[in-house]
């Protein structure tokens, strides 16, 4: 049997790496996972490997030391009861869409209770549109085509008395020849 300090170690351990996943990641989505096999626990957690993301079950009062340590307190809020986190670590869309995708497409009995994004706590409706999201590459190049909009319009109201002032002389050339 662990001695109280091996134990106050580990948990120190728990915390120290909880605080190190807050302060990396990009997104924080809190799930549900009461009454999940261990096999659907582990297909998860492969899914959001593929998505640089993390699935980790956590003891809400050592979340909460971490949150502080970490300086996301506002985690707390969405933590409770049975709680497991998914640490997204590179692009937040790309993690809540992996999670939502893998809910629907197993019907896992697990539920989304809410997300931190940078300092701002989201409720489990905002992950979920989060995750419906386009792709980080589509959603630039649909901000581009808006930049340009303008640029397309300026051009064709400076171009249209040229255009117009072109063709007054071509039909005066006609008329002459």
């Amino acid at each position: 049997m662990p001695s109280g300090d091996m134990l106050r170690e580990k948990k120190t351990q728990i915390i120290g790496q909880l605080a190190d996943d807050l302060s990396r990641s990009t997104i924080v989505i809190a799930t549900s996972y009461q009454g999940l096999p261990a096999k659907e626990i582990t297909g998860l957690r492969r899914a959001l490997a593929g998505a640089a993301a993390d699935y980790h079950v956590v003891k809400n009062t050592l979340t909460r030391l971490a949150a502080q340590r970490a300086g996301k307190e506002q985690i707390v809020g969405i933590v409770d009861g049975p709680t497991a986190l998914v640490f997204g670590y590179d692009d937040a869309v790309e993690a809540a869409k992996v999670l939502s995708q893998y809910i629907k497409s197993t019907d896992l009995a697990v539920q989304i209770k809410g997300g931190l994004l940078g300092k701002r706590v989201l409720s489990a409706d905002e992950v979920i549109a989060l995750a419906g999201l386009p792709p980080r590459e589509i959603l630039i190049s649909q901000l581009i085509a808006q930049l340009q909009a303008p640029v397309r319009s300026l051009h064709n109201i400076l171009s249209s008395p040229l255009r117009e002032l072109r063709h007054v002389l071509q039909v005066r050339i006609q008329n002459f020849t």
